[in-house]
């Protein structure tokens, strides 16, 4: 015999397994790890640093 499935839990359920897979490949396509973050950070910083040493006052 077929299992008697609650359709209101299901449907909620398939919603929630479709956003956490659209999450999934969102984090793939936009994350970044710590390293890349870092250097960036680095990056603006120095670029910072060299902006306002050649700021007149």
């Amino acid at each position: 015999m077929a299992e008697i499935v609650n359709l209101r839990q299901a449907r909620k359920q398939k919603a929630r397994d479709e956003k956490l897979r659209a999450a999934e490949q969102n984090r793939a396509l936009h994350g970044r790890s710590k390293a890349e973050k870092e250097r960036d950070r680095i990056a603006a910083d120095k670029s910072e640093k060299f902006v306002a040493g050649h700021r007149r006052e």
